[in-house]
């Protein structure tokens, strides 16, 4: 096959098949989309409730872990990344938010002027494909479908009741004028199956002639020449060892873990941390895998009788099959994405935006669904959005075929303990309402009046990711940056970095929106020549 391409990408998730498809358009450009993980079809990628599965297991997923937290009682932290065309869009739970506006505007405040929200939000419209929501607010034409759940479960009604009764307003539209308040939330799915964005995006143009897309591919290490990358060398399978050169430049957006891992591998980061691995410096860049952030979470479990709730037992398991002949009409309870309802709310009234974010669970769905409990109940997530807590990504060995070091640093700012324990306190005042009375049965974990020293001890023991890593690969204007307004690795030419990594502070949200948005932002800089 060919060895020699206009542009290499590395990582085929939601950055990489955004760059891949949209840099493709292009007839004289040739793409070559490099892939660790398979095709992304599935049927536990395209059957929306195949994430109970694809979560807590390696099944399409890299099944990371974290370097013991002190904070969280010395746990190892659980970090499921996809591992398949579509990334993390594979297997994820589809819900489509884009973080406050005012997330975005203090980035410009950082000096990153294009990234300010009049001028986002042009580029979320263009990527989304809304089927219910229009202008001004929302696209109806891009690749990324957008809908409504088609199954709605009724417990999720009271969830919204009660959080009304505890002096939430009802948002019909969280990526509308504002997103405060509880509600439905939209989701990333086509007819009732998940829309990864490999399947919006990559599978309609994979037949184009100058685009090369390499499967079970994993990168090992980027080639140089003088003051520039020149090509990827990349394993191949199980097999041998083969090098891809780039005539113009080098993508890496292998995620917030691995790109930064694939830049230290090659030289590029830390002097210390590269010297630890006797790596040899060929750019010291020393805030390649620092700042990195996350949404820690807290879920609060109670047992339920209803039999409209996902359970673990004869009920639940009959539940399910009789639900697969709507499963063929892509309808009922397998097109579910588990966490149905939500919402942002705020631990202080004086607050310009909401810094807690929910997500109510129609399953126990305890510690990623790892840990099964026999019957049915729901659970709420309670997560703080814009963590004051900086954590790293290091190396492990010089290994390439190695995990990552990874190191969030949950809750070393002792301020985010505070705001945690407050939106864990604010989520149980909405279950406690009158209305899931008639569903909410015995807590799992705590009394219902249980202590602040009681919560914050089951924070320590409990609390996990709700996996939106970011920042290891920092964009900035400053000259400690890893990348500029560009997308371009500072220091070296014919290389970028684009995807998550790159957010400089952590969005008030689900990440998979904004990583798609940047991916569309800097396709269109590419192919400008910029």
């Amino acid at each position: 096959m060919t060895t020699t391409f206009d542009c290499i990408i590395v990582g085929g998730g939601s950055a990489g098949s955004v760059l891949a498809a949209r840099l493709s358009e292009d007839p004289a450009r040739s793409v070559l989309l490099i892939e660790a993980g398979g095709n992304g079809r599935s049927p536990l990628i395209n059957i929306p409730l195949g994430l109970a599965l694809t979560v807590p297991t390696r099944l399409h997923n890299w099944g990371f872990h974290s370097e013991p937290q002190p904070a969280l009682n010395g746990r190892r932290g659980y970090q499921p990344r996809g591992r398949a065309l579509g990334g993390s869009s594979a297997i994820n739970a589809m819900i489509y938010t884009r973080g406050h506006p005012d997330d975005y505007n203090d980035w410009a405040d950082q000096g990153l002027t294009d990234f300010a929200w009049p001028e986002l939000l042009p580029w979320f419209q263009h990527s989304e494909g809304n089927g219910q929501l229009g202008a001004p607010f929302h696209g109806q034409n891009g690749p990324l479908s957008v809908n409504d759940l088609r199954y709605q479960n009724p417990v999720v009604s009271a969830f919204l009741a009660a959080g009304q009764q505890a002096g939430w307003p009802l948002n019909a539209d969280f990526n509308g004028a504002d997103s405060f308040g509880v509600g439905r939330y939209q989701v990333t799915q086509r007819h009732g199956r998940r829309c990864s964005v490999a399947k919006a995006y990559l599978e309609p143009v994979r037949s184009r002639p100058n685009l090369t897309v390499l499967t079970h591919s994993r990168a090992l290490a980027l080639e140089f020449g003088d003051s520039r990358v020149t090509g990827v060398r990349v394993q191949r399978g199980r097999g041998a060892v083969q090098t891809f050169s780039a005539r113009h430049e080098v993508i890496l957006s292998a995620g917030a873990f691995q790109s930064p891992q694939l830049l230290m591998l090659s030289g590029i980061g830390p002097r210390e941390e590269l010297q630890r691995h006797s790596i040899e410096v060929r750019l010291e860049r020393s805030q390649v895998g620092r700042n990195l952030q996350d949404h820690l979470d807290y879920l609060g479990c109670w047992r339920s009788r209803s039999p409209h709730l996902i359970g673990y037992g004869l009920t639940g398991v009959a539940r399910l099959v009789a639900g697969l002949p709507n499963l063929l009409r892509g309808r009922g309870i397998w097109t579910t994405n588990g966490a149905e309802a939500g919402g942002f709310i705020k631990t202080r009234p004086d607050l310009d935006r909401p810094d807690i974010q929910l997500h109510f669970l129609v399953s126990l769905g305890d510690n990623h669904n790892r840990r099964l409990h026999y019957g049915q109940g729901f659970s709420l997530h309670a997560c703080q959005l814009r963590p004051f807590s900086r954590g790293q990504v290091g190396l492990h060995s010089k290994n390439p075929l190695a995990s990552p070091r990874i190191d969030p640093g949950y809750l070393t700012d002792e301020r985010d303990l505070e705001v945690l324990l407050a939106g864990v306190k604010l989520s149980r005042d909405i279950v406690q309402q009158p209305a899931l009375d008639r569903f909410r049965g015995k807590p799992l974990y705590l009394p219902d009046t249980a202590s602040d020293d009681a919560l914050i001890e089951q924070i320590r023991q409990r609390a996990e990711t709700i996996y939106h890593p970011v920042g290891t690969c920092r964009m900035g204007v400053d000259a400690d940056a890893v990348v500029d307004q560009r997308f371009r690795v500072k220091g070296i030419e014919g290389l970028r970095v684009v995807d998550a990594s790159v957010m400089p502070t952590l969005i008030g949200g689900n990440t998979n929106a904004p990583t798609v948005m940047l991916a569309e932002r800097a396709a269109d800089w590419i192919r400008r020549g910029e």
